[in-house]
């Protein structure tokens, strides 16, 4: 990369920082990474989520905080608080109406992703969840050169196009020294809402799981329930997707563990 290399900027008070990314839209990141905030939490960690995904966030309105607007204490932006005592930092609390968009070139969105991670008062967290822009521009550089993760996750549907654009997003994590810990495999198959049977959505040479050279950590399938939900609140979620997201949870908290002891 020809970009100057930004200075990681580490805050003592938290523990990992865990991203989740694509480099494609539309295959549930957003989705994975609350899924996966919310199994911290329910393992009892301190959670955090920072949505820097700044020109489409959807954070707020999966968490149910959506309604809220951020205050500023000493100079430091507050994160709301949801319902199961995780910290959340979106461009919506800092805009009048959730639908306005944010038309910003890209060193404003950069600068927002910046400002997110150092000029929040996080407090003390176990588990910071970062949920990564789509593609690999100038806003996802910044946060990978400028906030320091432990590793990232990474998300993708079984088609062969995705594949190759969610290969880039790992190619430009292994070039900024950012470790991939692993692959959740999204909507490969639905879940029937009337009989409860497994179907692959995906049929012939792009059935398998995208070939992306790291574990996968979960499938997750297309289920009604879980689309049709307005906010992802853990304890109305299905026991069969609590169940998914702890497997995530537990597969990176495994992943990095045997990172640490090498």
């Amino acid at each position: 990369m020809n970009e100057e290399q930004s200075e990681k900027t580490p805050n003592p008070r938290i523990s990992r920082v865990v991203g989740v990314a694509s480099g494609k839209g539309g295959v549930g990141k957003s989705t994975i990474a609350v899924l996966l905030a919310q199994a911290f939490a329910a393992r009892g960690l301190r959670v955090g989520i920072l949505d820097a995904d700044i020109t489409g966030p959807s954070v707020p309105r999966l968490l149910g905080v959506d309604s809220f607007r951020a205050e500023a204490d000493d100079g430091k932006l507050v994160p709301i608080k949801s319902d199961e005592g995780i910290e959340v930092m979106s461009i919506n609390f800092l805009i009048d109406e959730e639908t306005r968009p944010v038309i910003w070139r890209g060193p404003l969105l950069s600068q927002a992703v910046k400002q997110f991670w150092t000029d929040t008062a996080w407090g003390d967290l176990d588990r910071l969840v970062v949920d990564l822009p789509p593609g690999t521009s100038d806003v996802m550089l910044t946060a990978l050169q400028s906030l320091p993760f432990d590793g990232l996750v990474f998300a993708a549907t079984p088609q062969d196009f995705v594949s190759m654009i969610v290969a880039k997003a790992v190619h430009m994590a292994g070039q900024t020294n950012t470790r991939a810990l692993g692959l959740v495999v999204n909507m490969e198959s639905l879940v029937c809402p009337h009989c409860g049977q497994e179907i692959p959505l995906f049929s012939g040479e792009n059935s398998d799981a995208p070939d992306l050279g790291m574990p996968i950590l979960a499938r997750i399938p297309w289920r009604a329930d879980l689309a049709r939900k307005r906010h992802l609140l853990w304890d109305g979620l299905s026991e069969e997707v609590r169940r998914s997201a702890s497997d995530l949870a537990e597969g990176v908290e495994a992943t990095l563990a045997r990172a640490e002891a090498r």
